[in-house]
């Protein structure tokens, strides 16, 4: 998971993840940067900067901003 997350620093991206918990996520972050077992993000739910435990992250994948014209 871990190169599959460095691939993403710098854009924004949809991350599910599990809380020490065990409850299950989907935050919209900005990867800032990944450090060994942690990954730094902006968090726009929080609007705050986060720290998450990268074992812990179950899926990611790029936010996509596309527009449907009719």
């Amino acid at each position: 998971m871990q190169k599959e997350l460095l691939r993403y620093v710098g854009r924004e991206v949809y991350l599910m993840y599990m809380d020490r918990n065990h409850r299950i996520t989907k935050r919209r972050i900005r990867i800032r940067s990944v450090d060994g077992p942690k990954l730094s993000a902006y968090c726009y739910e929080r609007l705050a900067p986060r720290v998450f435990d990268v074992s812990r992250v179950l899926a990611v994948f790029p936010v996509h901003l596309s527009t449907v014209q009719a």
